[in-house]
């Protein structure tokens, strides 16, 4: 796999997960090389966005449920107002 610079790499350098979270950081690091694929193949970002949503809450609730998905969509708003999935912001 190759370690280019991705769109989920946050311009501070810092990734979106801790050193605890290795696993989750090299699923993102899988996630934006085929992203980047598709991209070079000529997909819209906006149509990679929505299949990439579709197929994460399709897996939420298999693993999960109905009920335990629908609460965790619920934080969204405010995580996202909070700035949590902006890559560009600079964490102190």
């Amino acid at each position: 796999m190759s370690t280019t610079k991705s769109l989920f790499s946050p311009a501070s350098g810092i990734g979106p997960f801790d050193r605890n979270q290795s696993e989750r950081q090299l699923a993102l690091e899988y996630l934006a090389e085929a992203w980047n694929s598709a991209e070079e193949d000529g997909l819209e970002s906006a149509s990679l966005a929505h299949a990439s949503l579709f197929a994460a809450l399709a897996t939420f609730v298999k693993m999960h449920g109905d009920e335990a998905t629908a609460d965790l969509i619920e934080q969204l708003p405010e995580r996202i107002r909070n700035g949590e999935y902006n890559l560009d912001r600079i964490l102190q």
